[in-house]
């Protein structure tokens, strides 16, 4: 699909060696506490429940981990109120920027949105600075060992909306609301899924051909990306490959 950010991308390659990381661990089991608080702890009833617990056990976290954050949210153990947010902004060379976060204190985190952005040539904006240029879907994704031919056509069916080939996996992507009734409607068809989750797609990218402007981005990215508070990031911006292998290793 034309637009799919790069950011994307480049932390799928990442994902392996980021998900040993406790914060990474933390950012999961924060979004299993809030699915359990708002949905119940039952993972067949709380769609919204059961994807974060799919998606934390993909990137390795443990399954003690898993029930203490589901108990939490629940109300068993110590409260932890985590309250959902959005930042967006742009980064260097005008690039648009969306951030998703939980944080039981809004006032620090936005100091430290707001101080990453300065330090990066960038400017934190804004709610509906940016959030008009991306869409949000439903996204599935599925190992490459599958039937792509017939994953596509029950898909179809079920009332997908567009699909994605990267690397060793395969998405199909849905509307918000569709995305229980996709995911499940595969399941029922025999395909087990890895992940199903909402994310945003940029409608039109911006591509940075400069190597100071995309270190800069992506040392934005990545240091927004390392704060305890912030679940996901999206951008729009599209840096060739040649010039990902020219910074890489300077953020």
């Amino acid at each position: 699909m034309s637009g799919h950010s790069k950011w994307a991308t480049t932390k799928h390659k990442k994902a392996k060696v980021d998900s040993q990381r406790a914060v990474v661990f933390q950012k999961f089991s924060r979004e299993i506490i809030v699915a359990a608080r708002l949905g119940g702890g039952d993972l067949k009833g709380n769609f919204r429940l059961r994807t974060a617990v799919e998606k934390a056990k993909a990137a390795g976290l443990p399954n003690d981990n898993i029930k203490r954050a589901i108990d939490k949210g629940c109300g068993n153990g110590a409260a932890e109120n985590y309250e959902e947010l959005t930042y967006e902004g742009y980064g260097a060379g005008g690039v648009a920027i969306v951030i998703e976060a939980m944080t039981d204190n809004r006032n620090r985190t936005a100091g430290d949105i707001r101080s990453y952005f300065t330090k990066f040539n960038g400017n934190l904006g804004e709610t509906g600075c940016v959030g008009w240029m991306f869409k949000q879907y439903g996204m599935i994704t599925f190992s490459s060992d599958v039937d792509y031919d017939k994953l596509v056509e029950e898909a179809i069916n079920l009332g997908a909306e567009d699909f994605l080939e990267e690397e060793d996996e395969y998405k199909i992507l849905t509307s918000i609301a569709d995305l229980q009734a996709v995911s499940e409607g595969l399941e029922k068809a025999g395909f087990e899924h890895i992940t199903a989750e909402f994310t945003r797609i940029p409608e039109n990218t911006i591509e940075i051909t400069d190597e100071k402007t995309a270190t800069q981005i992506m040392r934005l990215m990545d240091k927004i990306e390392e704060h305890d508070d912030v679940q996901n990031v999206y951008s729009n911006f599209d840096i060739p490959d040649e010039i990902m292998e020219k910074i890489e290793g300077t953020y």
